[in-house]
């Protein structure tokens, strides 16, 4: 597997992703929200959750798994290292959330249904997001959308700002980061099949029949897809689903489309010139690589954070 040593995620963001985004912090209300997210928003009960109910992958826990995932942070050159547990659950999905101290959890029903390849295909699309900053923007694209569900409750004055184009400008980057996530599961197999056949399981492969999927019939249906658009109307109806018309707004693109775009990249010049070492060295701004001092400031600050969560439990043990 090739090592990309220095990447910065400018080297394989997709454009689509860097546009959304930058759509999505123009829109008012933006800015205001992402200040409250910061002054409500707490990272560490998730953690806390994950740790007490799932299992934390290490070199003596799912270990197979762990020196996968460890090779893919490798080859993103990610650091520091980001968490990884396994959470009990049949569907076939991943995550990758957190920034301070970001994880990745994946579902028992992915381990099952793929084969190690697309594991690790997977585990390199969920180190995409970590690399690019996604992560921050997806919890708060979470976090505004159970504040607008909760309007008319106490949402601490937000709730006046979560305006329906500002949801669907969320929903609308979260899709787009999901190529360029695509992308980074790419550069990490240097194989298109892998992220393929992943992509086609998690959408809809069984364990019992899989050997009765074909990936060249589901590339047929992928262009077949595309093929729709040539009529008017069908244009209209996709962009009404993706605007939740027909029920909840969809958070990822569709596989199909998410293929077609993987495919395009995969015989590019730009993503030829990655796989020869030529790409953007600089870190990223919203990547992860922190320096040796920054990670003995996280260590000290989290000392005193613990340091002052004992000083309260000694005072209410005496109250």
């Amino acid at each position: 597997m090739p090592t990309y040593t220095g990447i910065s995620s400018e080297a394989f963001r997709h454009p689509l992703d860097s546009q959304a985004e930058q759509a999505l912090r123009n829109l008012p209300g933006f800015d205001f929200l992402a200040r409250k997210f910061v002054e409500f928003f707490a990272e560490r009960p998730q953690l806390i959750y994950l740790m007490g109910n799932t299992i934390q992958v290490g070199p003596r826990q799912y270990s197979t798994i762990y020196q996968i995932f460890r090779e893919c942070v490798r080859d993103l050159d990610i650091y520091p290292e980001p968490a990884l547990f396994v959470e009990q659950n049949s569907q076939a999905n991943s995550y990758a959330l957190g920034q301070e101290h970001p994880y990745i959890v994946i579902n028992t029903g992915v381990l099952d249904l793929l084969n190690e390849a697309e594991i690790r295909a997977v585990l390199a699309h969920e180190l995409g997001h970590i690399k690019c900053g996604h992560t921050i923007l997806i919890q708060m694209a979470i976090w505004v959308r159970n504040v607008a569900s909760r309007v008319g409750e106490l949402t601490f004055g937000i709730g006046d700002f979560v305006s329906q184009g500002l949801l669907l400008a969320f929903y609308e980057w979260r899709r787009k980061a999901e190529l360029s996530s695509d992308r980074a599961a790419l550069l990490v197999m240097d194989d298109l099949n892998p992220v393929m056949t992943s992509m086609m399981k998690v959408t809809g492969g069984s364990i019992k029949y899989a050997n009765e999927c074909s990936l060249q019939e589901f590339i047929k249906q992928s262009e077949n897809y595309q093929a729709l658009d040539e009529d008017g109307l069908n244009q209209v109806y996709k962009l009404l689903i993706y605007t939740g018309f027909q029920g909840e707004i969809p958070t990822h693109p569709f596989a199909v489309e998410r293929l077609h775009y993987l495919r395009e990249w995969a015989v590019s010049e730009e993503y030829q010139q990655i796989r020869r070492g030529n790409y953007m060295r600089s870190p990223a701004s919203g990547s992860v690589n922190v320096s040796a001092e920054a990670s003995e400031n996280e260590k000290e600050a989290l000392r005193r954070q613990i340091e002052e969560l004992q000083r309260e439990i000694n005072r209410m043990k005496r109250e």
